[in-house]
């Protein structure tokens, strides 16, 4: 398809949409709903999974989808559709506000208020035409060149789940009863790679690696993505376990995110006003160390939690989460800002149905200043983490016990692979021991965290 009727396609789209999202909000209110909010949202996929240089899947999709919530006063329901038909979208309208009439009474339900509603201006560098750029085979063959520079990396590479590449756009419409109505479109192409290595006793290991963009232009090469998903395979081979011990322990940037994912959990207005986050009734409290500071930013430019506005179209915005280790701020939507008593951090995300949630914006922890090498070269006996397994994190309580895999630091250098171990302590002491921050903060990903030391843990061995 020439760019020309690409470009004819998008603006007629955009017309429908924002006219499909009009129709769903008069219908409900001309039924009687006292509020009603409408989604309306496209989106075409590609993705293809090539192994050992076979095209194993291959798959092209578009999908469209439109969804309502509604109020008669405090009663609210929310239905959705996959069919634009005027019959369809009258069925689901009416469905709703039947609903709506018997389920029980939220005080403090509703739309958020038209003051606050919003979206930023100016291009936010979410939408890149060029990702569907590549034809068909040129995709396929993207994929293929990244398992096979993984592949050829190694003689000890022996096997592959595979090389795959990625590709998507959307154009999602938000409009409500108070005149609201705002859209957006994005785009990103992805790229992995994840080989399995063998080595000479018939041990494997398998690891990964990928990258994530906006833009084909943006895009790691898929050569070296290969390459890189190969070194961190071949670097486990020959892994052992260790003696149980207290050692400092190094978090490699990919699992470094999932402390600062239980932080979010525990900053979630959802979990601090049941009463189920550690961090209730924290605010304004020191719970990390001076050198913590956790933000959260839906203004980024091209980045992947950036949005002009939240799920319930308030203006998105930059929320400082932790100051200096002192809790500023939960990140909230409207509903649970109601139930706190505070305002709405615009975190408010939601599907086509049901109530909204609250999810991040570009959610980070601000970086330090030294190299992850720097940071490895201060340790005399430590643990660098490269992967966890499975969950064992209460939020409650904060306790926090997980198996590991990584490798051992000796003399401030990377010496062998381990695995087989658990890593234990708990999320309030973890926050104040971050005792190092390393300077290599990239986002691959709505949340990102560069490279953290932790001391006062646990690591259980033999």
């Amino acid at each position: 398809m020439s760019h020309t009727t690409l470009e004819t396609c998008n603006t007629k789209v955009e017309t429908d949409l924002k006219e499909i999202a009009a129709d769903v909000v008069g219908r409900a209110i001309s039924g009687g709903a006292t509020a009603v909010e409408a989604v309306v949202r496209e989106r075409d996929e590609f993705s293809t999974l090539v192994r050992l240089g076979q095209v194993e899947t291959l798959k092209e999709s578009g999908s469209k989808s439109v969804g309502v919530r509604v109020f008669f006063g405090k009663r609210a329901a929310s239905t959705y559709s996959s069919d634009f038909s005027v019959a369809a979208i009258e069925r689901m309208v009416r469905s709703a506000l039947e609903l709506a009439k018997v389920t029980s009474e939220d005080p403090l339900g509703g739309i958020p208020d038209a003051s606050e509603l919003g979206s930023l201006a100016g291009d936010l560098d979410l939408y890149h035409e060029d990702v569907y750029s590549l034809p068909g085979p040129a995709r396929i063959d993207y994929a293929r060149r990244t398992e096979k520079a993984a592949l050829d990396f190694d003689p000890r590479i022996k096997n592959s789940e595979g090389g795959s590449f990625d590709a998507a756009t959307g154009h999602k419409v938000l409009a409500n009863s108070h005149g609201f109505v705002g859209e957006y479109r994005r785009s990103y192409c992805s790229v992995a790679a994840v080989p399995i290595a063998q080595s000479e006793n018939g041990a494997m290991q398998r690891d990964y690696w990928f990258s994530v963009a906006r833009s084909m232009s943006r895009l790691e090469p898929a050569e070296q993505v290969g390459r890189i998903a190969a070194q961190r395979t071949i670097r486990r081979l020959g892994a052992r376990k260790v003696k149980t011990a207290h050692v400092p322990i190094v978090f490699d940037p990919m699992v470094a995110n999932s402390i600062l994912e239980h932080i979010f959990e525990g900053v979630n207005g959802d979990s601090v006003y049941r009463g189920a986050s550690f961090l209730a009734g924290k605010l304004g409290h020191k719970i990390a160390g001076d050198n913590v500071t956790v933000i959260d930013d839906g203004t980024i430019p091209g980045g992947f939690g950036t949005s002009p506005f939240d799920g319930e179209g308030v203006p998105t915005r930059r929320t400082l989460v932790i100051e200096n280790g002192t809790l500023k701020s939960y990140l909230l939507n409207t509903y649970t800002a109601k139930k706190l008593g505070l305002q709405t951090t615009a975190n408010a995300s939601r599907g086509l149905a049901g109530t909204p949630g609250i999810g991040p914006g570009n959610y980070f922890l601000q970086p330090g200043t030294k190299t992850p090498q720097q940071i490895i070269a201060g340790i005399q006996d430590g643990l660098y983490v490269t992967e966890f397994l499975g969950h064992g994190v209460n939020l409650v309580t904060g306790d926090y016990s997980r198996g590991a895999s990584g490798l051992w630091i000796s003399g401030g250098e990377l010496a062998f692979p381990v695995e087989e171990i658990t890593v234990a302590g708990n999320l309030k002491d973890m926050f104040f021991n971050i005792s190092e921050i390393g300077n290599d903060l990239e986002f691959r990903g709505a949340v990102a965290c560069p490279t953290i030391r932790i001391d006062g843990l646990t690591i259980g061995g033999e």
